[in-house]
């Protein structure tokens, strides 16, 4: 089991920044390629980032890229998410999620473990 706690969320201006992170215990943090994801009110869930084991790969969304930055530290079992220039198109929920899968993979249903969801508003 590997339990997963997101932090960081809030009310920002458009144009404006927040970091979100996500700390991980129960299991070897370095084992899972982890990922960023937000569902919008009637909205499907929609992956933001991903990043694998290492760090050294990484995968944005269209809708992100060049604004967000995925990272991790294994060391703190911390994945972080720098988003700047936000647009309150981003507002949503934001899900850490963490994957046993042999590549860092972009569908919800291949993570095998989420966290609760920290909420991202930006207004305009």
């Amino acid at each position: 089991q590997v339990q997963l706690v997101e932090s960081g969320g809030g009310l920002v201006q458009a144009g404006g920044s927040l970091r979100l992170s996500c700390v991980a215990s129960g299991r070897t943090f370095s084992r899972f390629n982890m990922g960023w994801f937000r569902q919008a009110p009637g909205k499907e869930r929609e992956v933001v980032a991903a990043i694998s084991r290492s760090g050294d790969s990484t995968y944005y969304a269209d809708s992100v890229k060049g604004r967000f930055i995925i990272s991790r530290d294994n060391y703190k079992d911390t994945m972080y998410l720098q988003m700047n220039s936000l647009k309150p198109e981003d507002t949503a929920v934001y899900y850490c999620a963490a994957g046993s899968s042999r590549y860092v993979v972009l569908a919800p249903g291949e993570y095998d473990y989420w966290g609760q969801g920290t909420q991202v508003t930006v207004s305009s």
